[in-house]
């Protein structure tokens, strides 16, 4: 009765404690009531995107869960009973929202005078080396040229690169066709901005930087804008993915189709892949939303870092590359998971 008691209590007072090892991560637990907009969601749509997933989670807390959410009727009360919502926190002063897309390129299966620019699967080299050779080497060297290691060929080195950042998209052929690439792996060079690069070199404020802003400025300056691109040292190899239906989401980190609005990208270190996250995005076009956790990012670090999938084509990377928003995030643990979090005398 006492830890009952106890459990009841910490819904309504947020405990703040830190990780066993990790003095920098702290836990809060809250109640239902302090989502700001929970009552207003659609948690019917919500459920739907967790069950597409639930069932590739393996540990032992979340298995039950899933084979529950396939019978459930009323999804705001499976969430509100088997759920508490876990406010985490790793120093960062706020939670830091993006937004990314599925771009759709022009492309075509061979090369011509328009489509010069291939898009690569992966060398079986750059697998045994980590890290292994730069972009800048990777594109100037030769070492790809006459292995067969072209998916297709894209009329826009920009665009190009920009697919690898948001690592899948849909490449259109002139004949209608349409095929899909997913992410296929890396050189093992870690992500640099070429935004923040924009900035350093006094180009542009940070306030400023958009992706539309730095194709802009790539276009208009050829020379320079490739060797800007080069700043970047990694490099994202692809994988032609067959087995979605046009009318789904890209692949994620679980190797699922991903829901336009409902999933999101997070750090697996912090959250759980396939856990409901409850996001208040602030800013411009303020959004409090049940998501699921279904994808990564090499630039997603943090336990209040989130990317959120906002669907294919040029008009959702317009308004992707416009996001980036404070508020925060509330990841929705199994209730035995949530109060492990808590010491061992509260337990």
């Amino acid at each position: 009765m006492i830890r009952l008691a106890l459990a009841l209590c910490f819904l309504v007072f947020p405990v703040m404690v830190s990780a066993e090892g990790e003095a920098e991560t702290s836990y809060a637990i809250l109640g239902f009531e302090d989502l700001e907009g929970w009552a207003d969601d659609n948690h019917q749509s919500a459920l739907d995107v967790f069950r597409a997933t639930c069932g590739d989670m393996s540990d032992p807390e979340w298995v039950p869960l899933c084979k529950v959410a396939t019978e459930a009727q009323d999804a705001r009360a499976f969430f509100e009973l088997f759920f508490r919502p876990v406010l985490i926190s790793d120093g960062s002063e706020t939670a830091l929202f993006t937004g990314y897309y599925e771009p759709e390129l022009n492309g075509a299966p061979y090369p011509s005078a328009r489509f010069r620019y291939p898009i690569y699967a992966m060398p079986p080299e750059a697998r045994l080396s980590r890290p292994w050779l730069t972009r800048r080497d990777i594109l100037t060297s030769g070492i790809m040229d006459n292995r067969g290691l072209e998916i297709a060929w894209v009329d826009d080195p920009v665009e190009l690169f920009f697919l690898q950042i948001q690592g899948s998209g849909r490449v259109r052929f002139p004949d209608g066709r349409t095929i899909r690439v997913g992410y296929g792996g890396s050189n093992g060079h870690n992500y640099r901005s070429i935004g923040q690069e924009l900035v350093r070199r006094g180009t542009y404020d940070a306030h400023q930087v958009s992706a539309q802003v730095i194709k802009s400025w790539v276009r208009r300056n050829p020379g320079p804008g490739e060797e800007l691109l080069f700043h970047n040292d990694g490099y994202v190899f692809f994988r032609e993915v067959s087995e979605v239906p046009a009318d789904k989401g890209p692949l994620g980190a679980m190797n699922r189709s991903i829901t336009a609005m409902r999933s999101i990208a997070v750090d697996p270190k912090f959250t759980p892949l396939g856990a409901p996250v409850w996001i208040e995005k602030q800013g411009k076009g303020p959004l409090n939303r049940l998501m699921i956790a279904q994808d990564t990012g090499s630039a997603i670090k943090g336990a209040q870092r989130a990317d959120i999938f906002i669907g294919t084509g040029e008009d959702a990377g317009q308004i992707a590359g416009r996001i980036k928003d404070p508020g925060r995030m509330i990841v929705l643990m199994p209730i035995q998971r949530a109060y492990a979090l808590l010491p061992e005398w509260l337990q």
